[in-house]
């Protein structure tokens, strides 16, 4: 009890602190407050303390706020508002935000009355206010508050970001920063440099420079002044600029001015003569398509396409070294020249690159195009970029079938993997050539890859067409897929397999590689009795294999020769067995787990046939066991004690057991006698005993 009255009283005096300390806060200018009056959607939203220090109430109007505390106003407010509404037993006035407000004057881009944070700071005022101009005196900045002045070194916590060089804000102050008085007394964007710098010239003497120069203007004119000397005069040409086409209008009259060929063999009869009042024109390289009488085109995948300078003893590989080379994407093979003549001119980089093709290296004369074509991809599906005279088409069981590009330096295997090879399901065995729309080929790769490249690849020509068939898939996964298999290259395998269906099957497979594609046999299947229809030779026939003397023995010769087209049946073994005569099995009844007819033969004895049947039952007579011999002549029977056998092992007691025999084991209920006649001599003896007493 002691203990719950010390945690009320511990809980009533934490609210009581928190209420108080709440209470005198006192109010400033910024300052937001919510007023609690239940009911009214006017007092939903928060009051901002104004500049003058009140705020203004629904039906009352303009309340001074500004220097009371918030339980003082709170107790003046109750009473106004008590005049106009009811039920104000639970209103109260909570202190939501301590904003202030801040006036800030001087060198900053947006002087203005600011609100911030009551925790703001100087940086805050002077972020909020846009920044400071270029010139703000850092080292001298000012806070008046009333009739005080607070001077403080803002570039010191620049510095060191000392935040106590800072002084505190209150609202209402104002923050003053001062100019620079090492700026002078007049306001200018500018400089006499900047001002020098677009020209100097008056109005009668001029000379205009425009275009791709560094400083456009109008300068003046000095006599002996060349085009060169103007230029410099700008600072120079830009980077953009096409010196090959400078244009000069000198007496309304324009010329062109050709700097890079002046620059080459520098000759004054080729520089136009200035006079005051010219203008020179200096255009952009892109204004305009470059016509000198040296130009030479490059376009296509190369990395610069565009116009180049030929002078004399330039050839076909300066030119391409001049754009950059071909791109990752050029067809080097079939790059062409077209001559203004109308020539067409083919040269195979590549080859010429690896010493294949023997041809000179082309000159290039002005007016020449050279086109560096697109290397044909192979995810398009357009075949417009590769004709037909110079195409091969791969389709089937490949990884990337299509048209492929044909050249007489391939052969078989490049074509095959340039599209990818085969793909795991490809009939290799039998890929065919189409020429003219006949088969002229059937190449065996897996043959080929094996005989050490001593089997001769098919040759090919542009226009073929290689078909790379599919093996048939598993018919247990989709029902239709075997009509694409031929018959006459198919084995059929049936009965107790993993996946029993229709199979390829050529000269080169064995019977062991058929029946594992079949997943082998089951757990259920007669291995000793397989069975083999022969229908490829003169007329059917059956052959039978014993998959186990197979397995014991390793003799290869057990296997029977099978051919495509002919049938394998695996039996099952328990219908079998159905099927077989009484003198191949061994019958098995009474107490036992799964009595029946099972195969015997003289490789097993009654201990086996037991186990073949799950053994005796719970219930068995195992010591009397009957087994019965059916001979030719007579039939006898002999009883069998298996629980004597188990405790003294002897194998020459255990009874000789043939395929024909019946073996019985009696149950503990069939025996009823012999309980009988042990339980009455017990009886008798008892009542001896109790005579004798």
């Amino acid at each position: 009890m002691r203990l719950f009255l010390c945690l009320v009283l511990l809980l009533s005096f934490l609210i009581s602190a928190d209420t108080h300390s709440k209470g005198t806060d006192t109010i400033q200018i910024g300052n937001k407050l919510f007023l609690y009056v239940p009911g009214e959607a006017e007092f939903e939203a928060v009051f901002e303390v104004g500049k003058d220090g009140a705020i203004v109430l629904p039906e009352v109007g303009r309340v001074q706020a500004a220097g009371k505390t918030v339980q003082q106003f709170q107790n003046e407010v109750k009473i106004t508002l008590g005049n106009v509404y009811r039920a104000m037993d639970d209103f109260y006035i909570e202190l939501r935000a301590k904003d202030i407000f801040i006036t800030v004057l001087g060198y900053v881009n947006a002087p203005e009355q600011i609100s911030i944070p009551f925790d703001g700071n100087i940086q805050t005022v002077i972020a909020k206010a846009g920044g400071l101009k270029p010139g703000a005196q850092l080292d001298r900045l000012q806070i008046r508050r009333g009739e005080s002045i607070i001077e403080f070194d803002y570039k010191a916590y620049l510095d060191s970001g000392n935040v106590k060089i800072l002084p505190n804000l209150q609202s209402g102050d104002i923050v003053f920063v001062p100019v620079s008085p090492l700026l002078g007394n007049v306001q200018i964007d500018f400089d006499a440099q900047t001002l020098s710098a677009t020209g100097d010239a008056s109005a009668g003497s001029a000379i205009t420079l425009l275009g791709e120069v560094h400083n456009p203007g109008s300068f003046s004119f000095k006599d002996d002044m060349s085009v060169l000397d103007a230029i410099m005069r700008a600072e120079g040409v830009t980077r953009y600029a096409d010196v090959t086409k400078i244009r000069v209008i000198v007496d309304k009259t324009p010329q062109v001015f050709d700097l890079k060929a002046y620059l080459d063999k520098p000759n004054k009869d080729n520089m136009p003569d200035l006079k005051a009042g010219s203008t020179i024109y200096v255009p952009i390289m892109v204004d305009d398509v470059n016509t000198t009488a040296r130009t030479v085109y490059i376009m296509g995948e190369v990395q610069k396409p565009g116009a180049y300078e030929a002078p004399d003893n330039i050839n076909f590989l300066d030119i391409l070294a001049n754009a950059g080379g071909p791109t990752r994407f050029a067809e080097t093979r079939q790059i062409r020249i077209l001559t203004p003549a109308g020539e067409n001119i083919l040269f195979d980089l590549q080859g010429y690159s690896e010493g294949i093709v023997s041809a000179e290296i082309p000159l290039l004369n002005p007016g020449d195009v050279i086109f560096v074509p697109e290397k044909t991809d192979l995810n398009e599906k357009s075949w417009l970029k590769i004709p037909p005279s110079r195409a091969i088409k791969i389709i089937g069981a490949i990884f990337s079938p299509g048209r492929y590009e044909w050249s007489q330096e391939m052969d078989f295997t490049d074509l095959l993997g340039h599209a990818g090879g085969p793909t795991k399901g490809a009939n290799i065995n039998d890929i065919k050539i189409v020429r003219n729309g006949e088969v002229t080929k059937r190449f065996d790769l897996e043959k080929y890859t094996i005989s050490d490249g001593k089997t001769p690849l098919p040759s090919l020509q542009a226009g073929d067409t290689v078909i790379v068939e599919e093996l048939p898939v598993d018919p247990a996964d989709n029902k239709s897929q075997w009509i694409r298999q031929e018959s006459s290259k198919s084995i059929y395998i049936m009965g107790q397999v993993g996946s029993p269906g229709r199979y390829s099957f050529n000269h080169n497979m064995h019977f062991i590689d058929i029946l594992a594609a079949a997943d082998g046999p089951n757990g259920n299947a007669d291995i000793k009795n397989i069975r083999v229809t022969h229908r490829n030779e003169d007329k059917a026939r059956v052959s039978k294999l014993d998959l186990a003397l197979y397995f014991e023995t390793g003799d290869e010769t057990l296997f029977p020769n099978v051919l495509p087209g002919d049938t394998i049946f695996v039996p099952e073994k328990t219908k079998d067995w159905l099927r077989k005569p009484k003198e191949q099995v061994v019958r098995i009844m009474g107490a036992i787990q799964k009595p029946g007819r099972y195969n015997f033969d003289d490789t097993m004895t009654l201990l086996d046939i037991l186990a073949e049947a799950g053994g005796p039952t719970g219930s068995a007579l195992i010591d009397k066991i009957v087994v019965v011999n059916h001979s030719c002549c007579k039939e006898r029977s002999r009883v069998f004690d298996l629980e004597a056998f188990v405790k003294n092992p002897n194998s020459v007691n255990i009874p000789v057991l043939r395929a024909g025999d019946t073996l019985y084991i009696p149950d503990k209920g069939q025996d009823l006698m012999s309980q009988f006649k042990d339980n009455f001599v017990d009886f008798i003896t008892i009542i001896a005993l109790v005579v004798g007493l």
